[in-house]
């Protein structure tokens, strides 16, 4: 068992019934159930103590005389995903999955979407088997960040642009949208390249938005997910997140629920003012590279 504490003063190790749920021994409830009867030991010594840590790696943990082996460490995957591409772990129509973008090894770990990305959204995707991590990413109460860049047709104005910011009523539905920012990136013919960030996932959000305001999507990826950018990645390709980065994606998530749990501070300013340069390219605050510009 352990009793060393981390550079915080946090006590060391994971909770017991926290192991035994990740080896796959009980669900949480019934591993503390297991716990309180007396039917599990650490290192030889029956534990009772529900908040008791230990360390999977070095400390012997049995239930009921059996060697309980600690769960392989989570995968935390960030998939560039293609267009066509269904995001599910098996579709009954047949069409190609996420999973099968992945390495069979990763697969074999069970891991899963976070969230979703329609067939035709390109870009940014997130893969594990780390479920309470999966649930505050998905969950609406943490609201973290995610950024879009969308090819619209036509060329929205500012004004188009200041609607889509400040918050807009969808087709079907009574609550506005909440307050996100936008920006101009660069032409495209006819077409114009726009970046969105938003704090909510409504069903195929950023479409609807712009179909609301007579400029429908033409494309749309997603390059950014909180901290964690979609970079040079290629379509179809996965990589690993490294530790560093799995642990801003936890940060950012803490950050985002207590922000959402303190009381608002008055600000008028609820989305970014809308300016243009010579070239017709927005700055909104500190300006963001073009499209074609970014370092990805």
């Amino acid at each position: 068992m352990s009793s060393r504490h981390d550079e915080g003063g946090t006590p060391a190790g994971e909770r017991l019934q926290k192991v035994l749920a990740h080896a796959g021994v009980a669900s949480r409830r019934h591993a503390e159930e297991l716990i309180s009867a007396g039917a599990v030991t650490v290192n030889g010594t029956v534990v009772r103590e529900l908040g008791t840590r230990v360390d999977p790696r070095h400390d012997e943990v049995r239930v009921r005389g059996a060697l309980v082996r600690p769960a392989a460490a989570s995968l935390y995957i960030l998939l560039n995903k293609p267009a066509g591409v269904v995001t599910t772990a098996h579709d009954p129509q047949g069409r190609r999955t996420v999973l099968e973008l992945l390495p069979r090894e990763w697969r074999d770990q069970r891991v899963y979407p976070v969230g979703r990305l329609d067939r035709d959204t390109e870009g940014l995707l997130l893969l594990t088997d780390d479920g309470e991590l999966a649930l505050r990413l998905t969950h609406p109460r943490y609201g973290l960040g995610k950024e879009y860049a969308a090819l619209v047709a036509g060329r929205p104005t500012a004004a188009t642009l200041r609607d889509l910011a400040r918050g807009m009523a969808l087709p079907g539905e009574e609550r506005p949208t909440a307050p996100a920012r936008v920006w101009l990136e660069q032409t495209a013919g006819d077409a114009t390249w726009v970046g969105i960030e938003l704090h909510e996932g409504r069903n195929r959000q950023v479409r609807r938005m712009f179909e609301a305001v007579g400029h429908p999507v033409l494309r749309l990826r997603r390059v950014r997910v909180g901290p964690l950018a979609l970079g040079a990645l290629p379509p179809g390709e996965s990589r690993l997140l490294t530790p560093a980065e799995v642990d801003r994606l936890r940060r950012a998530v803490s950050d985002a629920a207590a922000q959402s749990a303190a009381p608002a501070a008055p600000d008028s300013r609820r989305y970014d003012d809308v300016k243009h340069d010579s070239a017709g390219q927005r700055r909104a605050g500190k300006r963001r590279p073009a499209h074609g510009d970014q370092p990805t």
